[in-house]
């Protein structure tokens, strides 16, 4: 029986909006009702100040899990890198879209490659997982925060503001600015953040008929490969903005899992390597053998200047 309407909840931004509006579209195919409820979050808010300063990528589904709860909308989309892997009480995640191509993109005002880019290039982002990495690559570089929109990182690159930026490539393949990548950072140079490429559904876990109707978008190979990650994730204890990169694959009907972690300049990377046909198991695997080696202390927070 088909659900008479279901509430879609969504950010404002450009890809959020694409993302649900994807769901819309595939969902209203297998015979739902279904609507847009734009929600702003307080990541959407508060633009000028480090995630970690408002609640991590946290703050960007805050307001709309709050909606869930309320009952005011019925299910969430969100890309899952950006979801914890400590869901509030009652939600739960009831669908793995498949993976878009899970890599990051180089995007250079001149269109040099990461390795032509001129000594001391000025390199916006403001993920510790893509600063460490790619300082690693290139230790000369000058890296700073780039928040915003896919459009305001790109609107800033245009302006002379920095010499490159990277974006997760499947951001830009959404908003059709694939065009303007000038390199495709393979996943040796930089791994991707845990579920990168991946649009996950959340619904309260009591909807029986909502997961019942969300069931034939769930991709059972991306699934697989986002268990894997999350669970990595979650054994490391990584928040919300931390040098941590994991990617898993499907390979003879076995899942698997690289690993990184970090230290934020680049100057230290501990990598993981396993694979095994329990992805549960597999991330905490790797995040054992991780965390065997120092990885703990890589990822604790670095100490606040409360005055800055």
């Amino acid at each position: 029986m088909s659900i008479v309407v279901i509430r879609i909840g969504t950010r404002g931004s450009a890809l959020a909006l694409w993302q649900a509006q994807h769901v819309k579209t595939r969902l209203e195919v297998l015979g739902h009702a279904v609507t847009l409820v734009s929600i702003t979050t307080t990541g959407d808010r508060l633009i000028d100040r480090r995630l970690e300063l408002v609640g991590g990528k946290g703050a960007f589904l805050k307001e709309i899990e709050e909606a869930l709860l309320a009952r005011s909308i019925d299910l969430a989309v969100h890309s899952l890198k950006d979801v914890p892997t400590t869901l509030p009480a009652g939600l739960r995640l009831v669908a793995f879209l498949e993976r878009a191509d899970a890599r990051d993109a180089l995007l250079s005002a001149n269109g040099q490659r990461l390795r032509e880019l001129p000594h001391g290039a000025v390199l916006g982002t403001t993920s510790l997982r893509r600063r460490a990495q790619l300082l690693a690559q290139r230790p000369d570089l000058r890296v700073e925060d780039l928040r915003g929109n896919v459009d305001t990182r790109l609107r800033r690159l245009r302006e002379g503001r920095f010499d490159a930026i990277v974006l997760a490539l499947a951001g830009l393949a959404r908003l059709n600015h694939t065009a303007e990548a000038t390199e495709i950072l393979d996943v040796a140079v930089v791994l991707p953040a845990p579920g990168q490429g991946v649009i996950a559904l959340e619904c309260r876990a009591d909807d029986s008929r909502l997961v019942a109707a969300v069931a034939p978008l769930d991709h059972g190979p991306t699934a697989r490969c986002a268990i894997a990650e999350r669970a990595l994730l979650a054994e490391l204890g990584g928040g919300c903005n931390v040098p941590l990169g994991a990617y898993a694959q499907i390979e003879h009907e076995r899942v698997r899992l690289r690993a990184i972690v970090a230290r934020e300049d680049g100057s230290l990377i501990l990598r993981g390597e396993a694979e095994h046909v329990d992805p549960a198991q597999l991330g905490q695997r790797v995040a054992g053998e991780l965390l065997a080696r120092g990885a703990a202390a890589l990822l604790a927070p670095p100490t606040q200047d409360l005055g800055q």
